[in-house]
């Protein structure tokens, strides 16, 4: 099967369309993994607290929803420890059977787009690790900034996902600047684009971001890329619900991907009973049940 496939298998298999990002901000992370915000700790120290975490939210998604989308700048941060922290989050999300979506936005063009997919999708020589299921690509470059990448995803059987509205206050400034807007000309290279990989399940390997904090947008992409997953940032910490995101959806409640991280990683700072990762447990649920409600 092909992404497409492979992501709309997933989704009905977990009954809820979460997608759980990992996103750890030093200054954020619960008491047990504090050490990696100290610049006093020697860095390798600092990435494998960040790296625990990561393992963390990766045991909490198992098994409850359908994939992960580590943030790797977080990772980054913290040089070649951190990276190979990210790796071993990724690695550990494919072995525990959810699909990981890098979120990397990356973006060039000809062979150094080529080289950014393959460092993501493609495993390069024995024992590689950190290869993702799917990333994110800024398109912005021009249409022949994703050909690259969508030659990668043809051999690894791998997706993208390309920025067309984020979640951004002032996102408007650039992808809603023209007639047609910049944003609109971008989701409509994806569905021409996006055509060539449509799957056995009639949705496509690729897909789109487009925020949840625009809800009264969701419908307008949903027609300009009917066969193509809309990855949907905004719900929770940035202010979007479950209402929000209903118009993204094609009928069954399939085809889009509603993310959170921050209002579920670090929901213990609003809910004080337990430990971190119950009250984690507890936002991913609620979170779930929301999303069923308001798809039903």
């Amino acid at each position: 099967m092909n992404f497409g496939d492979r992501l709309d298998a997933a989704i009905e298999a977990a009954g809820n369309p979460v997608l759980l990002g990992i996103d750890p901000h030093l200054e954020l992370l619960p008491e047990p993994f504090a050490k990696a915000a100290d610049p006093s700790v020697p860095r390798a120290e600092r990435a494998d607290a960040v790296r625990q975490f990561g393992l963390q939210m990766v045991e909490l998604a198992a098994g409850r929803v359908p994939a992960i989308k580590p943030q790797s700048a977080f990772f980054e941060q913290l040089g070649a420890d951190g990276v190979r922290a990210f790796e071993d989050v990724v690695d550990a999300g494919r072995a525990a059977g959810l699909l990981v979506i890098g979120d990397v936005k990356r973006g060039d063009i000809a062979s150094t787009a080529a080289a950014y997919a393959r460092a993501h999708l493609a495993p390069v020589g024995a024992g590689a690790s950190g290869t993702c299921d799917a990333i994110t690509v800024n398109p912005y470059l021009g249409p022949d900034t994703l050909e690259p990448f969508a030659d990668v995803c043809d051999e690894a059987r791998a997706g993208i996902f390309v920025l067309v509205r984020t979640s951004n206050p002032e996102s408007s400034t650039f992808q809603g600047f023209g007639d047609p807007p910049l944003a609109e000309r971008v989701a409509r290279v994806v569905h021409r684009l996006g055509l060539r990989h449509v799957g056995d399940r009639g949705i496509s390997s690729f897909g789109a971001v487009t925020g949840a904090t625009h809800p009264e947008q969701l419908m307008r992409w949903r027609r300009l890329m009917p066969n193509n997953f809309l990855l949907l940032p905004g719900y929770g910490a940035q202010g979007a619900g479950a209402k929000d995101v209903v118009d993204a959806f094609l009928p069954g409640g399939r085809g889009a991907l509603v993310a959170s991280s921050r209002g579920i990683s670090f929901a213990y700072r609003k809910d004080s009973e337990g430990d971190w990762k119950q009250a984690a447990s507890r936002a991913l649920d609620g979170m779930i049940a929301d999303l069923r409600g308001a798809l039903r």
